[in-house]
């Protein structure tokens, strides 16, 4: 199902997103300004291009725990979590960020994929008592710097765990008060469309730019912009608030046990502060390889101005990189600050 462009981009001063964020406003007209906003809890952010999928009906919850990577059997109603959907050789295919109502079960995806999350649940239904709808065209996603669940009255929120950790589970980077994205404070609520004018509510808007700004600062993952066709949980350090290690049995999890307890992840994330003496920065997808030469250890997946940092990225490397490389993203240089080490 096409995404319908968002109503706020009749906003003065709004620009189209491009790629996976076309459809809502990269900016309006100010990105530092808005960055500056949103970090100080002020703005909110038109995520109206995500998708949207309710699964209905009294086996929801556990249904869904089965399919997917996190502990969801036993979620309270408004509480939040994220869940990953794997390919049978346990690729990340989908994200779900997942928030129950006590009657309905309310995910929402990266734009794009509620059509196929959709398809691949419903056939997975058989006998079970669930019911899956795609909605997406019906309601939209407005992100805003708040980290408590919504309360009645309110819009239904999924709140970000993110860098948790989450359950039992593991984590390959930096715990606690150590992690950039301690203190993350993110929710989404999910509102009709003919709402979502009134679920702004007056704030000032910003735009994409910002909001992944300030996700790569955080370190945070994002399906189909950090991911590829082979990327599994462990290399983004997704495990740490999407996988729980000690549930039932669910698509792909012989590569997480595995790659869990046998062995590491073959290539890893990092956070990189670029070079940004430039006026152009590298684009996604751009290779990186040794600044003293040699072949190619990673790739740039995210880059963004942060309003603090200037231009950063984050990227996916071998995993026996050096900490203390500095890489070539084209011809920029990009100095690297995270490694990753179970």
């Amino acid at each position: 199902m096409s995404q319908v462009p968002s109503v706020l981009l009749s906003r003065p001063g709004a620009v189209d997103g491009t790629g996976a964020d076309a459809g809502v406003a990269a900016h309006y007209g100010a990105p530092h300004k808005e960055q500056q906003l949103l970090a100080e809890g002020l703005a909110v952010v038109d995520l109206s291009h995500r998708g949207v999928v309710t699964v209905s009906g009294p086996d929801r919850l556990t249904w869904l725990h089965s399919l997917t990577t996190q502990q969801i059997s036993d979620l309270a109603p408004r509480q939040s979590a994220e869940t990953l959907i794997l390919s049978p050789k346990g690729h990340i295919e989908h994200a779900l960020h997942l928030v129950d109502d006590g009657e309905t079960a309310w995910l929402t995806t990266e734009p794009g994929g509620a059509e196929a999350v959709t398809a691949w649940l419903d056939s997975m239904r058989f006998m079970l008592r669930v019911e899956v709808a795609d909605v997406s065209h019906r309601y939209a996603v407005l992100g805003e710097p708040i980290g408590r669940p919504s309360a009645e009255g309110e819009p239904l929120a999924w709140v970000d765990p993110w860098p948790g950790p989450v359950g039992d589970t593991f984590c390959y980077g930096p715990e606690g008060q150590e992690h950039p994205g301690h203190g993350r404070a993110w929710r989404e609520l999910i509102v009709p469309v003919e709402d979502l004018e009134q679920a702004v509510a007056g704030r000032p808007l910003a735009g994409t730019w910002a909001a992944e700004a300030l996700r790569v600062a955080a370190w945070r993952p994002r399906a189909g912009v950090d991911t590829d066709h082979r990327t599994i949980a462990h290399e983004l350090d997704w495990l740490r608030t999407a996988v729980h290690l000690h549930k039932g049995c669910y698509r792909g999890q012989e590569t997480v046990a595995r790659v869990k307890n046998l062995g590491r992840p073959p290539r890893r994330v990092v956070f990189l502060h670029l070079d940004g003496s430039g006026h152009v920065l590298p684009e996604p997808g751009t290779e990186l390889t040794p600044v003293d030469g040699g072949r190619a250890v990673g790739h740039l997946t995210t880059i963004a101005r942060h309003h603090e940092d200037g231009p950063i990225a984050l990227a996916i490397i071998k995993r026996n990189t050096a900490p203390d490389a500095v890489l070539l993203a084209g011809t920029t240089s990009a100095a690297q600050t995270l490694i990753l080490t179970p």
